[in-house]
């Protein structure tokens, strides 16, 4: 860190990702439009917009662990705001599955005339809870139980165990994610179908993106704690997943020069104490 620097705090640096990311996002909405409309060549550019989110993902976690582990911008000033960022989303997610459930809740316990006075609307086929959903539904908090384990692991200093227990983790996540494919390759309804399509699509569609971008988060922790180890006191990226069902950014034991393992798209190093 800068010597002249008087304060605790981390002025970032001028960066593309930001508007590279929101680029991207863009470009994966129009085109997930496109395809699904469908327009020739729409899956194509889809991917293509996908990738380019995912790179950019990746290069700004490079940076980020550069900036808190080789510059040791993490301070403890510094790791207040991913802290309260991971509490703020979160509450958010509650507020907004909330309102989800309430629409479906009061469409089903007052079903207006609109939809045939019945619940569910009538035509409108459904899954059998008993199968895919009774069988999906153990599995996240399982997952969630395997990374507090991985959490303990780590504060315990073993890392082999830690790096066990994220796999099992990450695999746990998978396999929900593909349930859901199933599901929703096997349901008899639509997004369109009604209030009762367009909740369910809504309610599981958004959940399912939640465990898909929180598995990319735990792949992320998962290789660097292979290939180093974690501080047992500064595992901040485990325990906010822990905290919401997965999330580290950390900081090392000592202050000595460890050596770093370049990826191409993002270097794994160790956390560097302030």
């Amino acid at each position: 860190m800068i010597e002249s620097q008087r304060h605790s705090y981390h002025l970032v640096d001028p960066s593309p990702w930001p508007i590279s990311g929101s680029l991207g996002a863009f470009a994966t909405t129009v085109r997930g439009v496109m395809y699904m409309h469908p327009f020739q060549g729409g899956a194509t550019l889809l991917s293509l917009g996908l990738i380019f989110i995912l790179y950019t993902m990746f290069v700004w976690w490079r940076d980020v662990l550069h900036e808190s582990m080789l510059e040791g911008h993490l301070t403890k000033a510094v790791q207040l705001g991913p802290r309260y960022g991971s509490i703020l989303f979160i509450v958010s997610e509650v507020m907004f599955l909330f309102a989800l459930f309430q629409a479906s809740s009061h469409s089903s316990l007052a079903p207006t005339v609109e939809i045939g006075g019945i619940w569910p609307p009538k035509g409108i086929g459904v899954l059998d809870p008993r199968e895919i959903p009774f069988l999906n539904t153990p599995i996240l908090p399982s997952s969630g139980a395997a990374v507090t384990w991985a959490h303990h692991a780590i504060l315990a200093g073993k890392e082999k165990r830690a790096v066990y227990t994220l796999v099992a983790t990450i695999s746990l996540a998978l396999v929900s994610t593909g349930f859901q494919g199933m599901e929703y390759y096997q349901a008899p309804s639509t997004i369109s179908d009604s209030i009762y399509g367009s909740t369910f699509s809504s309610a599981t569609g958004f959940h399912g993106f939640h465990v898909i971008i929180g598995t990319l988060f735990l792949i992320i922790c998962g290789i660097r704690q292979y290939l180093v180890d974690y501080c047992p006191t500064k595992s901040l990226c485990i325990l906010a997943h822990k905290c919401r069902d997965r999330r580290d950014y950390g900081r090392s034991c000592s202050q000595r020069n460890y050596p770093k393992v370049d990826l191409g798209l993002f270097e794994i190093v160790p956390f560097n104490h302030n």
